[in-house]
């Protein structure tokens, strides 16, 4: 027996219901993924490691751009502008956490102006000693350092860079006070401590492998919280003499404000599921970066805490820009 209309009109329905949701989802014609530094950085190696494996997820090209200048700020202010069709996306790095605490004005504001879609990997640091600092731990440094206010110095990559946000963040907590020595970029000043001419700094675990084998410079601990894979043998600072420390570079990824949702799930679920892979995660690993993805809401409140973090040091610290 033929069937009825109404029977053929509710067989059709939820091809009908399905068209929008597809719609909603299905990405723009190419993507530019913003990175803010020059080529060969963490973020540019961060973006080009998944900008592959995003265009295959979603068979659409994933270009990486990169804009650099001003510590990030122009390739952040090009995405808050964007159009929210996801055609330009940010890899976002920590330093962007840092330029609400050091800039009185921005061209954007990061709650207002972007959709936080995921945090992608975290960047653990050593914090590393020249040979000739008398302290073997943690706690001997910190005791060295109250006992003898503003001797000892430490290397940074520059005012107002997450490298010096934590070392301001670890004299807060360990109640101690040093003398800071910029530097042009964080292999910089990890050879100026190697050389004897800064007495620390908080470097990445790749720039001090080669330094640590040749006995140049001598590791105290991690920066995270959790003891990192990179090093499961370097105590962190929380559980070596200062409670509560838990800083690290980090990059993650965010879209222009008003995104569509469904988009944002779906480039959440496939960075969580393509960074999970054992192949990218021994990838990540070489380059001293390990996988730690987030829901959308997990990364929102990581960056409000994180800020709001940076805000407090560096208001204490009296440090400024602009």
């Amino acid at each position: 027996m033929p069937a009825s209309p109404l029977c053929r009109l509710l067989a059709f329905a939820p091809l009908v219901v399905a068209v929008p949701s597809y719609a909603q989802t299905a990405p723009p014609k190419q993507v530019r993924l913003m990175v803010g530094f020059a080529a060969g950085g963490a973020s540019d190696i961060t973006a080009r490691m998944i900008a592959p494996k995003l265009a295959e997820a979603f068979q659409t090209p994933f270009i990486v751009e990169n804009r650099g200048g001003s510590g990030g700020l122009i390739a952040t202010e090009a995405v808050s502008k964007a159009p929210p069709d996801g055609s330009m996306l940010l890899l976002m790095p920590a330093a962007d956490a840092v330029q609400p605490a050091v800039r009185s004005r921005l061209p954007y504001d990061l709650e207002r102006d972007f959709t936080p879609v995921a945090r992608i990997v975290t960047g653990p640091w050593f914090l590393v000693v020249h040979p000739s600092v008398p302290a073997r731990s943690v706690r001997e440094l910190v005791a060295l350092a109250r006992a003898q206010p503003k001797k000892l110095n430490y290397a940074t990559s520059g005012v107002g860079s997450s490298a010096h946000l934590s070392a301001l963040v670890f004299s807060a907590l360990a109640n101690i006070e040093m003398v800071h020595v910029p530097y042009k970029g964080t292999s910089d000043g990890v050879t100026a401590t190697a050389a004897g001419e800064t007495d620390m700094i908080f470097a990445s675990i790749p720039a001090s492998k080669p330094l640590l084998a040749a006995k140049k410079i001598r590791v105290l601990g991690v920066s995270t919280r959790n003891r990192t894979e990179l090093a499961p043998e370097q105590p962190t600072l929380h559980e070596a003499g200062v409670p509560g420390y838990d800083r690290s570079g980090w990059y993650g990824l965010l879209a222009p404000a008003g995104v569509p949702r469904d988009y944002v799930t779906r480039l959440n679920a496939t960075i969580a599921r393509v960074v999970d892979t054992r192949e990218m995660k021994e990838a990540f690993n070489r380059q001293g970066l390990e996988p730690a993805t987030t829901t959308p809401e997990a990364f929102g409140r990581f960056i409000r805490a994180e800020v709001a973090q940076n805000v407090k040091v560096v208001k204490s610290a009296g440090i400024r820009i602009d």
